[in-house]
């Protein structure tokens, strides 16, 4: 991993597996992937997992409140 994801506060990032892509539409009950909040492929956490335009990637982060949340975003 690189500097973003050894950060503290950094959250991790991965790439939904192409096999899941469909449960997670399902789950959150999208039209599809454009449904997913953007994320821009220059980022840089999804530059340093190798993400591509069209991938889901799923953000898990601390929260003081709800311990763990997790997040969709999709590459643009």
């Amino acid at each position: 991993m690189g500097k973003v994801a050894e950060h503290h506060l950094g959250s991790k990032h991965e790439i939904v597996p192409e096999d899941k892509v469909q449960e997670v539409i399902v789950k959150f009950g999208t039209k599809g992937v454009e449904g997913f909040p953007k994320m821009l492929k220059d980022d840089p956490a999804v530059s340093e997992i190798g993400a591509k335009r069209g991938d889901i990637i799923k953000i898990t982060r601390h929260s003081s409140t709800a311990g763990t949340a997790i997040y969709f975003r999709v590459v643009m």
